[in-house]
């Protein structure tokens, strides 16, 4: 019988869905999963998504160019100067979600053995997309009791070796919620400089930033200007993670001239998603402030009720939708699989992703969980009913 590749035995299972196979058991016996595993949220999709996705009115669904339809293009440079980010819209890729620009991005800048610092814990493809480009991520681990805080550029500066050739940073954070102050941004823009390494900065939940200050682009930052790879989405911003529409911006010639091959190489974008993405961009800002405030509401609910469990413990995040929290077990993968396996109350369970997956170092995080507050505060609340029943069930918790 064949073999598989070494490279797909070398891909990591994702900490999100990994456990869904057990979740699509339990619902199977009547159990109701309260899923709190996945970015996945129950706010409605703006009604101008609706109304175009309706309006078609094409006799052919055909390909769209490869670096997509020109007049999102335009939109999406219009949107950009809205946060006074200025591109142009042919330095703006489409893509076939956030996860392809990352993936696109990393094949066009990396070769193999190159190596990119990530401060961790971190969302878990961006293992994932390195293993396929041939690349290595190098994990700099936050602390949990600092809030997840960016480590010392001492520390940064530490790990670059002659195979370094970027930072990557997701900012407002996914899985952490930390937002990165413009000290620790300028902090990273001299280490990108000095050494002469690309940054690749995930910016898809830059409407979510609870604090005062805005969110800073990567595109901001004077004296880069040519090393910056911003990865960019509609999923989380108006609530469309099923059209699969992202974009790579660059204002490199030779990193678009080459992200360009892969996306020729592919044909094309999601036609009907980009129509769709076309018309959120319109959405009026009403709508965008709602969900703000709908997600600020549930972060205060959820990190008070996660911070009264006996041995729970979370640090309030900045931004975007999710926080980790450490539990009182010694192995949280485990904890989430009993959740789902062994464990109901009232009919119902928890569905949370095992940190660990999101940490590139083998140990870290075992204690930890990712939390999406993407659930109403009435299905948040029964949540945390049932994890704390199910810590107090849990033969593994820790005494308190």
């Amino acid at each position: 019988m064949p073999s598989i590749s070494q490279r797909g035995l070398d891909m990591p299972a994702s900490p999100i869905r990994k456990l869904g196979p057990l979740a699509v058991e339990a619902e199977a016996k009547g159990i109701k999963i309260l899923s709190l595993n996945i970015g996945q949220p129950d706010l409605p999709t703006p009604p101008e998504a609706f109304a175009a996705l309706f309006n078609i009115n094409r006799k052919v669904l055909e390909y769209s160019p490869s670096d997509g339809l020109p007049q999102l293009r335009r939109k999406m440079a219009e949107y950009y100067s809205r946060y006074d980010i200025n591109v142009d819209p042919g330095q703006i890729i489409i893509t076939s979600g956030g996860s392809e620009a990352v993936l696109f991005a990393f094949l066009a800048a990396l070769n193999p053995g190159d190596e990119v610092i990530l401060p961790e814990p971190a969302y878990a493809n961006y293992v994932a997309f390195s293993k396929i480009a041939g690349a290595s991520i190098v994990g700099i681990p936050s602390s949990i009791e600092s809030g997840f805080a960016l480590p010392s550029i001492e520390e940064f500066e530490s790990r670059i070796t002659p195979r370094t050739k970027a930072i990557l940073i997701c900012n407002p954070n996914n899985p952490t919620g930390y937002v990165y102050s413009v000290e620790e941004l300028n902090q990273i823009r001299g280490l990108c400089k000095k050494h002469d390494l690309y940054l690749f900065s995930d910016e898809v939940y830059r409407e979510f930033c609870y604090t005062d200050k805005p969110v800073i682009s990567a595109l901001q930052l004077d004296g880069i200007e040519d090393n910056v790879v911003v990865i960019d989405s509609v999923s989380k911003r108006y609530n469309e993670c099923g059209i699969r529409i992202g974009a790579l911006v660059t204002r490199d010639k030779k990193l678009h001239d080459t992200v360009m091959k892969f996306c020729q190489a592919r044909l094309s974008p999601p036609l009907l998603g980009q129509i769709v993405a076309e018309a959120s961009i319109d959405t009026p800002e009403l709508y965008l402030q709602q969900a703000f405030e709908e997600y600020r509401r549930r972060r205060d609910f959820l990190l008070e009720r996660l911070n009264s469990i006996p041995g729970v413990y979370s640090p309030m995040p900045t931004g975007a939708f999710y926080t980790v929290a450490r539990l009182p077990v010694e192995d949280a993968e485990d904890f989430c699989r009993w959740c789902l396996s062994d464990f109901s109350y009232e009919g119902a369970t928890i569905f949370m992703a095992p940190a660990a997956g999101f940490y590139s170092q083998p140990g870290l995080g075992r204690d930890e969980v990712r939390v999406a507050y993407v659930l109403k505060q009435e299905d948040l609340e029964r949540a945390m009913v049932v994890l704390r029943k199910a810590l107090e069930a849990y033969p593994g918790t820790k005494k308190q």
